[in-house]
């Protein structure tokens, strides 16, 4: 099942219009997408019910998570990230 994640299929659309990623296309990319979602769910939760140094601590693991996700949808995005104009491209 480990082997499905590191195949070269991208995971994401390409945005028709500005730069980046659109909507996930594959499995990977939901199951991306919705991790990434509990993580910052979970951290918001535990940063209201935390003291002070638990809240930077959460708060760093956020911002891992997220560098980490927009990595990952840069690679896995068909056509890569580059600014589209629409119908033009």
């Amino acid at each position: 099942m480990l082997h499905l994640f590191f195949d070269k299929q991208p995971w994401f659309a390409p945005t028709r219009f500005g730069f980046g990623a659109g909507q996930p296309i594959a499995w990977q990319g939901w199951v991306l997408l919705l991790s990434y979602l509990g993580i910052m769910i979970g951290g918001g939760l535990a940063i209201e019910n935390s003291g002070v140094g638990p809240r930077g601590a959460m708060i760093a693991v956020m911002f891992a998570a997220t560098a980490a996700f927009i990595e990952i949808c840069r690679r896995r995005t068909a056509g890569g990230w580059r600014w589209r104009w629409g119908d033009r491209d």
